[in-house]
This record gives structure tokens, sequence and C-alpha cells, in this order.
């Protein structure tokens, strides 16, 4: 059941912690929430990542050319959430993966980490001028036989598929999420993880009203709350993953 905002709501910050306190309804009663954040600063961040796995050569290579050879280099996960992209591969340890949007292929070498000697990750993407990029990644990182790029339209390329997956990626054109997840749930084993990026959208979600992807990811973050097939966490990290859980 959603999180129902009361008139008792309140926000108190306590040196770098923000405490949000409040009433969720539950049977037979409600029930006093009490929700703990930590406002993140540069040192802290940097602190973070040093006690962080380092990222493997070839996906540090793959970010160098990322940065020289495409038009939008901060599409691309990079090796914070690349690491916790990783690590759900390996709890999950997926037999198929699909992830939608590949751009340069890091988060699909990500990915593949965790799947099963018999797995495989398709990855589609649209612009095909990028799969040069990631079939050269995708080979140095040894992973030609666990990764599958397919070129085209997401809408008309997601039906063909005829898999039933461990493990979902969404990363495509933010405008689309909402039809991409009406596609790509029924295709999610129950218990699976469907993983959707960017629903923050630099704050915008909750700070701007009038930008068009906002407001379309404003709209998939409430269809997904209010989809009684499925558990969901919308985790502050980067800009923003919300993690989903099939019923």
């Amino acid at each position: 059941m959603p999180f129902a905002k009361t008139g008792k709501d309140f926000l108190k910050k306590t040196g770098n912690l923000i405490l949000y306190t409040f009433f969720a309804p539950g049977a037979p009663n409600w029930s006093l929430v009490i929700l703990c954040f930590m406002q993140i600063d540069a040192k802290s961040l940097e602190y973070c990542l040093q006690h962080t796995t380092a990222v493997q050569p070839v996906l540090q290579a793959l970010e160098r050319e990322t940065n020289i050879r495409t038009l939008h280099p901060q599409m691309l996960s990079g090796p914070y959430q690349g690491m916790l992209l990783q690590l759900i591969s390996h709890m999950v340890r997926p037999r198929r993966v699909l992830e939608v949007g590949t751009f340069t292929g890091y988060s699909a070498i990500c990915l593949a980490q965790g799947l099963v000697e018999d797995g495989l990750l398709y990855t589609l993407e649209s612009n095909d001028e990028h799969a040069p990029i990631v079939r050269k990644h995708v080979h140095a990182a040894g992973l030609d036989n666990k990764i599958r790029l397919l070129l085209g339209d997401a809408a008309t390329l997601i039906p063909q598929l005829d898999e039933t997956f461990d493990l979902i990626f969404l990363d495509a054109g933010k405008l689309d999420y909402a039809r991409h997840y009406a596609l790509c749930l029924p295709k999610l084993r129950p218990g699976g993880f469907l993983l959707a990026d960017n629903v923050l959208w630099d704050g915008k979600v909750v700070h701007d009203m009038k930008d068009a992807t906002a407001q379309a990811l404003r709209e998939f973050n409430t269809m997904v709350q209010a989809d009684d097939r499925v558990d969901n966490l919308l985790l502050p990290l980067r800009d923003g993953v919300m993690l989903i859980r099939k019923r």
C-alpha cells in the first residue's frame, strides 16, 4: 500500500541527517514511520567511491572512449552505478537479462557479470552509430557469447523476444518508459527485478512542472507506485533508480 501524507508529516534536519516522519496506513491501525536520509557532500561521496570496488580496465577504457567519441557521455552509467548493477546481477544470478537502451555498452557489461553459465543478455539500441563501440568493448570484456546487441526500435523488438527474463534494465528514451514497462513486465518472471534509470531527472520530477521529460517520468513513477503487481523502491542514487520486483 502506498505511503500516505497526513497533516502530521514533518521533516527535521539533524546534522547531515534528514528525518522524515509520517503515518502510513496499515491493518488494523496507522503506523508511525520514520525515514532517515543522509545529505552527501562531495567529500563524503569521494569517500564512498574510495571504498567501492574499482571498475575493470575494460570499463575504464570504454568510459574514456565514450567521453571522446559521443555527444552525450553523461548518459553512461559510470563506475558507482555500474557496480550497483553488477552486484544486483550477481545477487539475482540471471539466466536471461534484457536491457532497453544500450548507449555504448557500459551497463550491459556490468549486468552480464552475474549471468549463469548458459546466460544471455539482450541489449536493445536505436542508434546504430554506437554499435561499433559496443561490439569493441564487449569483445574486450570476453562477453561475445553472453551479450546480444539488437538494433532498432525497442517497442518493435521487445514483442519479438520469446524469452522470460530474470532481470530487466530500462534506460532508453524517458518519454517511452511507460510503454516499455508495459511491454517488459509480462516478460519478467515472478520474483524477477526491473530497474528504471534516471527517474528523478536531475530533480526536475519534483521541481520542474513544465519539463516534458520530467512530466513523463512523474507519470511513470506514479504508475509504478500504483501497480499492485510489483513492489518498488525509488533510490536517490545518481539520477534516480527505480528498483521494482514483480510479485
